[in-house]
């Protein structure tokens, strides 16, 4: 693609700042959004007339549309939605509050699809576009503390997997990202939330997956740089990966889970 045009959501740091960066150095054009934008435009070294600035809250139905409008204006098109915006809400199911389970789902799931529902118009007719959805191996695995986040990814990818065959007819493509643990500030306390109902069975598994998230956060082994360049670089390819599995963990962790899934499935078999 020529003066390709990224709408890139949760840009304001992390994986979705780095791709703004990298598009732009490309060459291409971005329309960055996030939550908070201060200083956004000033840290993104752009060409004149390449870079838009938008906030977006994409639980917002009504922004996701005003901020897709403020890209055609501005660009006329767009080749390239991300759909990065996210949060992790952590801990054992049963301390974390109804009303923060469904927060999850409202950002990770209902927001990407907020998004894709304004920007999905263009893209048809245009008869061209990728969505590269950022989910995580967490997509595919599910682990103790991470029920709930896995939740919404889990429904982020079956989502995706299904709205992929729709709009393929019509010359839109699909990348589903999912990394391992990233070096961002995806754990930081700021960012990811943990349960706070106190219940005694959890409490020593709770404290030790704390302990976890606190050593593990700022020391991951997967390099972010590196995903955003790679992410970049499908973008740009006439014939992109339509799943991307990114680190060795989430390597091991997805090629775990599709040899149980395989023996699960083996064995059902003597009992159906």
């Amino acid at each position: 693609m020529t003066d390709t045009v990224w709408f890139i959501t949760g840009a304001g740091g992390g994986l979705g700042y780095l791709l703004a960066r990298d598009a732009l150095a490309a060459g291409d054009k971005v329309v960055a959004t996030s939550r908070s934008i201060e200083g956004l435009g000033e840290s993104l070294s752009a060409a004149e007339n390449s870079l838009l600035v938008l906030p977006l809250d994409v639980t917002d139905p009504r922004a996701a549309a005003r901020a897709h409008d403020a890209a055609i204006a501005a660009f006329g098109r767009i080749d390239v939605l991300v759909n990065n915006a996210g949060r992790a809400q952590l801990g054992w199911f049963e301390t974390i509050p109804q009303e923060d389970v469904r927060r999850q789902f409202e950002i990770n799931l209902f927001g990407a699809m907020n998004v894709a529902r304004a920007v999905l118009p263009t893209m048809r007719r245009q008869r061209s576009g990728l969505v590269v959805t950022i989910s995580s191996v967490n997509g595919l695995v599910s682990n103790p503390g991470g029920s709930v986040y896995a939740a919404s990814k889990f429904a982020l990818e079956g989502w995706m997997e299904g709205l992929a065959e729709e709009i393929a007819p019509l010359g839109i493509r699909s990348l589903i990202v999912e990394p391992g643990m990233m070096r961002t500030n995806f754990l930081n306390p700021s960012t990811a939330r943990q349960g706070d109902i106190d219940i005694a069975d959890y409490a020593e598994p709770v404290s030790a997956f704390r302990a976890f998230i606190a050593q593990a956060n700022g020391a991951q082994q997967n390099d972010p740089e590196a995903l955003s360049a790679l992410i970049v670089a499908e973008a740009s390819s006439p014939s992109p990966a339509r799943r991307l599995l990114f680190g060795a963990d989430a390597h091991e962790w997805a090629g775990a889970k599709c040899r149980q899934l395989a023996a699960e499935i083996d064995a059902s078999r003597t009992r159906a």
